[in-house]
């Protein structure tokens, strides 16, 4: 309990508010917010829930344990199939007006930018239902720009259920974007979703055929005519050189690379279209690209992250994704101090992110099999990320 509170009161203490004030923003009793941080007495789901809400952060930053997480995150995903089950298919149910789901939306994007899948996973259902009813009784101007708000809901709910493990659920919503993406009247979102499809070629190790997805999306791209459609090629390229190198095509990797770096030299490190793109993005992809050659690419990953680390300008999954990957490189090249380093690195950035990483799991484990002492420090993250 102690830990939790602990946590609530640096948090808020960050935000330079007062107990008072969490107390105001959170509407609980003072009492409550005091005795919770000084570890008194035990947060229920909502009293957690409501003071998560005044810090702006998602429930899983409060938590040492991810275990109520996972379960919320999997409690939402039937109820997240059947928003989509009848997407063709219009009811009668409310629609608020379009400011308002525009708002709706930049919150779920923002979420998953933030891996907050908490979040994303309980109003995601709610959200694509009432969209898919706004886009079925939108008159024709309007069309377009409802169906562009379903493509990024979806994309947003697609990151909660492909991180909870739900890969076939993941690939149904990204059959509803890309049933959507010819309402948008937007060449540039068809790029997007080719890079999100990427996940699908990834969860199946369809390397092969991911490589020519992907290639066949940067083929029908836009030419590049500002820092957007840049990024949205450039992301592209950066999923083709992961691709193609755990597909064991490592010239064509290094030539999506090449190009990657080229589109980030002008395009400043930012969110086009809802992905992270820029020169630090490519650098990490770089990594991730070293480390899909395995033992080969152990050295060239840990020359890359030599003296350098993700900006805070980076979406936190992209930031923890970068420490999960050089932390099995780490390993790899019998650095496991360093290793462990790595992972705590990349869960205090991420924790849904890391907790749901296979990956991670799978490096936590070998650290654990290896260590020839006990270490409390490490089997604690090994419990946590149910390694053991």
């Amino acid at each position: 309990m102690r830990g939790v509170g602990s946590r609530i009161a640096t948090a808020r203490r960050a935000r330079r508010m007062t107990q008072r004030d969490l107390a105001d923003a959170s509407g609980l009793s003072h009492a409550t917010v005091r005795s919770v941080e000084r570890g008194a007495r035990r947060p229920s789901d909502g009293t957690l829930d409501a003071l998560a809400a005044a810090l702006g952060i998602d429930p899983s930053r409060l938590l040492a344990d991810g275990g109520r997480v996972v379960g919320k995150v999997h409690a939402a995903l039937p109820a997240l199939s059947d928003a989509i089950a009848a997407y063709d298919l219009a009811d009668d149910g409310p629609v608020r007006p379009l400011a308002e789901l525009q708002s709706a939306v930049a919150d779920s994007e923002r979420w998953r930018l933030g891996s907050q899948y908490v979040r994303l996973a309980e109003a995601a259902p709610a959200l694509l239902a009432e969209l898919l009813r706004a886009l079925h009784r939108a008159p024709a101007p309007e069309r377009p720009v409802v169906a562009r708000l379903l493509v990024s809901a979806a994309r947003s709910a697609d990151a909660a259920a492909y991180k909870a493990g739900a890969k076939d659920l993941s690939a149904r919503m990204i059959d509803l974007m890309r049933w959507a993406v010819p309402q948008t009247e937007d060449d540039l979102l068809a790029s997007v979703v080719g890079y999100v499809r990427g996940e699908v070629f990834f969860a199946a190790r369809a390397h092969e055929p991911g490589l020519r997805a992907l290639e066949s999306a940067i083929d029908a791209a836009p030419s590049v005519s500002g820092p957007t459609v840049a990024a949205a090629r450039g992301a592209l390229h950066m999923r083709a050189a992961v691709m193609a190198g755990r597909a064991g095509r490592t010239d064509r990797a290094a030539d999506h690379l090449a190009e990657a770096r080229v589109l980030a030299q002008h395009t400043p490190e930012g969110i086009y279209a809802g992905t992270a793109f820029g020169p630090d993005s490519v650098r990490v992809h770089e990594l991730s690209f070293a480390v899909s050659l395995q033992d080969p690419g152990v050295d060239q990953a840990l020359a890359i992250a030599r003296g350098w680390a993700p900006s805070r300008a980076l979406p936190p999954e992209r930031r923890s994704g970068f420490y999960v990957e050089l932390a099995r490189a780490q390993a790899w090249g019998n650095r496991r101090e360093d290793a462990f380093e790595s992972l705590c690195v990349a869960r205090r950035i991420a924790p849904q992110h890391v907790r749901g990483h296979a990956w991670a799991r799978e490096t936590t484990g070998t650290l654990l099999r290896l260590s020839r002492r006990q270490d409390p420090a490490l089997t604690a993250l090994a419990e946590w990320i149910g390694a053991i």
